[in-house]
């Protein structure tokens, strides 16, 4: 029987500023985020302590640790906010990284929030630039110009789950997926005949297996850094979807991989077929808007994409039907979905538009391209492509088409605004967004595995948090409501 799951998504923005002094994007990045962390929103530091970030899966070995970071010490803006959420800046972008959930639904609930974060902490940030000034932020992978910023799914899986199981049968569905998953963009790093394609980050990959997420980056990611137990849990890092702004594209991307894992761990998944060359046949599935593309198989013959997620689609509704655990109702929704957005698909992937990004993106460009007779490779056009990803509500694209019942919606505008402040009920976010939320000034730093706290004792205490379950509201909602103080909490916890 398959473990509960868990998942959360770490988002690098990408960050302009335009106005009458130029700004260089590391210090946009720390404006935006110091901003948000100047009105209260998220002063709580981040904690470093044993983070290893270079274990590596394929060895197991742990590098010794060094000196801690001190982000305030390098100009870095890191902190921790009261929905359970991490948002600082990585490299030369802010970056927010959801709380841990349970379920897909969940995750587009606290992605939603961080779209609502960061444009809040840019029009802050902006205010303390010259007059006329504005910071703009993209949800998106790419700035036309050869650059790539992420977007990292983290799934917690058991330890006891094989590396070399999890990438052998997850590579074909990786390769696969974009048909729902792509955000889409004009041009290619690798084919100038290619005028649009359906992800921002498949261009950018080069090998098949890799420890690096900024070189040579591989599309399965060997981090194995899992921010809990690390003798219960193996963190799976995966580095090569792209940024959402679809609902349903970000409810499948998670949840059909939810759904996936538990297969895996419960070893249910018959013979996966192997791709012959899975990074060529990434690109290839890129640069195909037909999900047609035949992807030549290690054994002989070959496959599309589309019969690669039929594939899966088949195997996992096999699996849950045999197995013990009833499906949950967001687990029914995703099967559900998974097999709409496949049939639709086969019909024409270009019908995916209001459900998925690049179709709905692509749709929107060829509009603008007939009535102003443009070549894909217009600046006019890339501008187009640049601002559908726009965070501000009345600026970009998507949520234009969105206010105008063009895209379709599966959480409502309050939950996710409410997730701005408050976070998940059923994980550990919850007791760390709450402690700081009740506890702010006594709250010193926190990780996802832990808090560090002042009772006002002669040396800080660490309140370990190795269970991602563990901490919820049903377990320590009545034990908070009843102390007053940091004092009270830790003496109550040793009871």
């Amino acid at each position: 029987m398959s473990t509960p799951k868990f998942v959360g998504v770490e988002t690098e923005y990408g960050i302009a500023v335009d106005g009458p002094s130029p700004v260089n994007p590391v210090l946009a990045s720390s404006m935006v985020v110091g901003a948000y962390r100047a009105v209260g929103e998220g002063d709580v530091r981040w904690d470093h302590t044993d983070e290893s970030p270079q274990r590596d899966a394929r060895s197991g070995v742990v590098p010794a640790p060094g000196e801690p970071m001190i982000d305030d010490e390098l100009g870095l803006a890191n902190t921790v906010l009261t929905n359970g959420a991490r948002f600082y800046v990585d490299h030369a972008h802010p970056e927010y990284a959801t709380p841990e959930c349970t379920n897909a639904r969940d995750l587009v609930v606290w992605d939603r929030a961080g779209e609502l974060i960061l444009a809040d902490a840019a029009e802050r940030a902006a205010a303390s630039l010259p007059p006329g000034s504005r910071v703009l932020i993209h949800k998106n992978n790419t700035d036309g110009k050869g650059a790539a910023y992420g977007t990292h799914e983290n799934y917690l899986v058991p330890r006891t789950v094989p590396f070399g199981r999890l990438t052998r049968q997850l590579l074909p569905f990786f390769v696969s997926r974009p048909l729902y998953t792509g955000a889409g963009r004009i041009g290619s790093e690798l084919d100038r005949g290619v005028g649009f394609q359906l992800t921002q980050r498949a261009d950018f990959f080069e090998v098949e297996l890799g420890l690096e997420t900024t070189l040579k980056r591989p599309l399965m990611n060997t981090r194995d850094e899992p921010h809990a137990d690390p003798d219960r849990y193996r963190r799976l890092h995966v580095i090569n979807g792209d940024a959402n702004l679809c609902e349903v594209a970000t409810f499948l991307k998670v949840g059909t991989m939810l759904l996936l894992l538990d297969a895996i761990e419960d070893d249910a998944l018959p013979a996966v077929p192997v791709l012959a060359e899975p990074v060529a046949a990434f690109h290839a599935v890129s640069h195909d808007l037909t999900g047609r593309v035949e992807l030549p198989l290690e054994a002989g013959g070959s496959a599309t994409p589309l019969a690669l997620q039929r594939w899966y689609l088949d195997a996992v509704r096999r699996y849950v039907k045999d197995r013990a655990q009833p499906l949950e109702a967001v687990e029914e929704e995703v099967l559900t979905r998974w097999e709409a957005v496949l049939d639709t698909a086969e019909e024409d992937p270009r019908l995916l538009a209001g459900q998925v990004d690049w179709a709905t993106k692509l749709e929107l460009l060829e509009g603008y391209r007939q009535r102003h007779d443009l070549d894909w490779d217009s600046d006019r056009l890339k501008m187009v492509d640049l601002q559908y990803h726009d965070v501000r509500t009345d600026k970009g694209l998507y949520h234009r088409l969105a206010a105008r019942g063009r895209v379709e919606r599966l959480v409502d505008d309050a939950e996710v605004a409410a997730a701005v402040h408050r976070p998940p009920e059923d994980t550990r976010a919850w007791f760390r967004g709450e402690c700081i939320r009740r506890f702010r000034t006594q709250v010193v730093a926190a990780g996802w595995d832990a808090l560090v706290l002042d009772a006002g004792r002669d040396s800080l205490q660490r309140v370990p948090m190795m269970e991602p379950g563990r901490g919820t509201r049903a377990q320590v909602g009545s034990l908070l409501d009843e102390v007053d103080d940091i004092a009270g909490l830790l003496q109550r916890l040793r009871g």
